[in-house]
Parts: C-alpha cells; structure tokens; sequence
C-alpha cells in the first residue's frame, strides 16, 4: 500500500526563484563555482601544506568540504532548472535532496560547536591543547558530527518517506524542503509538520544556544585574565562566530517561525544552501593570517616549478 500511495505521483515541479531566471543563470553560476574553488583550496591547502596540520585548520577543512557538499546537493539543478520551462525533480530525487541536505546541515550544526570547542581549549587551556586537542579527538570529534548529521536526515526522511503523495505536485520553491513537500501529502500532516520542526528545531537551536554560551564565556574569561586578550580573543572568534551567525539564523527562522513568507523563505533558503558555503571560506581565508600565506607559499611553488620547466 506504501509503494501504491508514492508512485501516485512520480516527481514533483519546482517553481524556482523568479520569472527572470535567465538574468540568474551567470550570477549563480559564478557563485557556484567560487564556492567550489574556494571550499576545495582549503581542502586542498590543508592537505598539502605542512604548516596547517593543526586541530583548528583539520576542523576548518572538513567544514569546507561540507560546504562543499550542501551547495552542490542543490545549486547544479537549480542553474540547470533556470535553462528550463518546466522544472521537475522525480520523487526518488526530491527524498534524496531532503536526506542530504538535512545530512550536511545537521552535520554542519555539530561540526560548528566542535570548532567553538576547539577555540575554548586553545584559548582558555593554552597549556593542555596539544593533549585535549590530540590527532585521535579530532577525528572522534568529527566522526560524531557526521553521524549526528546522518541520523538527523534519516529521522526526517523516515517520517515523510511513506507519505501518500497522489497530488497536487507543485513546490514553490527550487528544491525539495521538508515543509513545503509535506503540504502535498494527501493527508493531514500538521501533527506530523510539529514533529518535523522540532526535531529541526532542537538540533539547530541547542547548537546555537552552545555555541552562545561557548564564545560568550571565552571572551568574558580572557578579558578577565588579559588587558589585551580581550581584543586578541575576539579577532580569533569573529570569524567563528560570523559564520554561526550566518548559518543558523535563517535555519532557525524557517524552521521555528510560525509563520510562512513564501518569498522570504525562499531568499533564506537561498542564503544557507547557495551564499554561507561561499562566505565561509572568504570569511576564514580573509581574516586567517596562516591561509593567506599557505596561499603565497602555494602561488610561490607553482611559479617556482614553471620557472625551473
């Protein structure tokens, strides 16, 4: 009976973003491609460049690759759709999109208050970060986050997967979101539509709530053991905290807002899944001292070895 109520409908059609979808294409199309080339330098600059094996540049790498990872689940169908009048995506493809993107944003939210813990350790523990922060913690630590992330999607996905979807198929948005999918349910799906937001809604807001409290008790307690640290300790975190800034505000608000702007959910939809994957690593790259120069020392190889060919 299951499988009966799925194939009632096949695929589903995204509205997309705009009528003006051509003028899209280049914009997005570029974005996406600064956010590939930008996530995967850091990837690439942390692997090749001794000077960066450290806890915070190996935290650093895996969030850019997950960044990598959201943006592609999403963006290439999206500058592909602005190609075309009618915009489909078949019901296996919109249940994939909804388990990846739930599994790199949950696993996202952890890795973040990783990174939070891994500042407080070097900020508030100098003394015993290279034994807290060991080689083995760091990968634990990024294990949990992967795995956090994946049974954060799979408790999603198995609450809308057996859903009788027999129409209507119309998504006004330009991928498959969990709160604009279930509406198309033949059923009455607001009981279930609570317990999908909520179980959103614990994970991003306990996140964002740690994350708080992390860097708030990291800048009071170096300003209390330092005249100067306090200045030293928020040029280290502002870029952390940008990023938590950037990433949880529009997950918290679509998922915990009571109510539904449809253009408003669109442009934060927008901002999490195409925009924050690219400022993340501007952000770090722009403000981290040790990038830029495993950047030049990259730049300065690669000139080195073309002069000596």
């Amino acid at each position: 009976m299951d499988g009966l109520n799925n194939s009632m409908v096949s695929e589903f059609v995204l509205l997309g973003l705009s009528k003006l979808q051509t003028f899209l294409l280049l914009p997005f199309s570029m974005l996406y491609l600064m956010t590939v080339v930008g996530n995967l330098l850091v990837v690439f600059l942390f692997i090749t460049d001794p000077h960066l094996h450290s806890p915070m540049y190996f935290l650093l790498a895996n969030l850019s690759f997950v960044d990598f990872c959201l943006s592609s689940v999403t963006t290439p169908k999206l500058i592909i759709d602005f190609l075309k009048d009618n915009k489909t995506i078949s019901f296996g493809g919109c249940m994939s999109e909804i388990l990846c993107v739930h599994f790199f944003g949950g696993g996202e939210m952890v890795l973040l208050v990783t990174m939070a813990y891994d500042r407080y350790v070097a900020i508030c523990k100098p003394l015993h970060y290279s034994s807290i922060m060991d080689r083995q913690k760091c990968i634990w630590l990024v294990l949990i986050s992967w795995v956090i992330g994946f049974v954060h999607a799979m408790s999603q996905l198995a609450m809308i997967l057996d859903l009788p979807f027999c129409g209507p198929r119309t998504v006004d948005s330009f991928f498959c979101d969990i709160p604009l999918v279930i509406k198309l349910a033949c059923m009455d799906t607001h009981t279930l539509g609570i317990l999908i937001n909520a179980d959103s809604g614990v994970l991003a807001t306990t996140c964002f709530i740690i994350l708080l409290i992390s860097y708030t008790y990291i800048l009071v307690t170096v300003r209390l053991h330092s005249k100067n640290g306090a200045s030293k300790a928020l040029s280290t975190c502002t870029a952390h905290i940008t990023v938590v800034l950037l990433f949880f505000g529009p997950c918290i608000f679509i998922y915990l807002w009571p109510l539904s702007i449809t253009w408003v959910d669109k442009f934060l939809a927008v901002f999490y899944t195409v925009i924050t994957p690219l400022l993340n690593p501007a952000i770090y790259t722009l403000r981290n001292r040790d990038i830029r120069n495993a950047i030049k020392r990259l730049i300065s190889q690669h000139m080195d070895s073309k002069d000596n060919f």
